[in-house]
């Protein structure tokens, strides 16, 4: 196993702050833009700025569509719709649901051992999440969570794609990942959303400030970081980093905002990180010594 240097590790440090905040930024984008259409806005301005800069990828174009397809237009789909109806803070904590499901599909898929540990692990997130849709706060936003989950899984499904493909850096994958994402972001948007015109002439500072942050920041420089350090690293390396996001976008969403989490929500949030750090670091422990 290739240990991670004080560089990348400083870079997969990184990874869950911008992506943390960048919930923050999207929760107030989708104020004034339809999700699939900031989606749209935002895979678009990636692929613009970087395609210029790395050739495709030639004999992986099809596999990129397909990830584009998963990883990016489904699932951004699915989690940012379902972001529109939930708090930042709640969304991010059923993100969480990435680690137990990239586990599970990593061992049908990539023969990855699972053990007993990372599988109580498992029930322990599904508890925690359990907690968090009884919440007073979202029971009437069920659709809303269930949106979120899906979005977690076909997120988790994208990174085992991802650890399939060869001879590619992350900031060329990013690019003509996002060179297939936007356009096909866009064509969904058009048919199932409304509002799209009137969204660009009505959008502030604040919405074009979210389409900037997500494209540039989020997308390309931390999905660029990413993906180099996935292609590089064991995912049971790097995945323990993603513990901290939640704590940056609930900061974030506490002090830009306004959110209040409620107690059933911190409590069920506390045990998702309790089982996804069970997966993490207890399941990745005891594999190691067999």
């Amino acid at each position: 196993m290739l240990r991670l240097t004080v560089k990348d590790f400083g870079l997969a440090l990184s990874v869950p702050f911008i992506w943390g905040m960048g919930f923050t930024f999207a929760k107030a984008g989708l104020n004034e833009f339809p999700p699939l259409f900031l989606m749209s806005l935002r895979f678009s301005l990636s692929a613009l700025i970087l395609c210029w800069f790395y050739p495709p990828p030639m004999g992986q174009l099809r596999i990129i569509f397909l990830l584009a397809l998963v990883s990016a237009t489904i699932q951004y789909g699915l989690t940012f719709t379902g972001l529109k109806g939930l708090d930042a803070s709640t969304a991010v904590l059923l993100v969480q649901l990435e680690v137990p499901f990239g586990a599970l599909l990593a061992s049908i898929i990539l023969k990855d051992n699972l053990g007993w540990m990372r599988a109580l692990g498992m029930v322990v997130v599904f508890f925690g999440v359990g907690l968090i849709a009884g919440a007073p706060s979202i029971r009437n936003q069920l659709f809303s969570t269930f949106l979120v989950v899906c979005g977690a899984f076909t997120w988790s499904l994208g990174q085992v794609m991802i650890k399939m493909m060869v001879s590619i850096t992350g900031f060329q994958l990013i690019a003509w990942l996002s060179c297939f994402a936007g356009p096909q972001m866009f064509i969904a948007s058009l048919l199932i959303e409304r509002g799209q015109l009137e969204s660009i002439k009505n959008a502030t500072i604040i919405g074009w400030g979210t389409v900037i942050y997500l494209g540039v920041i989020m997308t390309m420089l931390g999905y660029g970081i990413w993906y180099h350090i996935l292609k590089k690293y064991d995912v049971n390396q790097v995945m323990p980093f993603l513990l901290l996001l939640p704590v940056s976008s609930i900061t974030g969403a506490v002090l830009f905002l306004g959110e209040r989490p409620n107690l059933t929500t911190l409590i069920g949030g506390t045990i998702v990180i309790i089982g996804v750090a069970i997966i993490i670091f207890v399941g990745q422990w005891i594999a190691s010594k067999k």
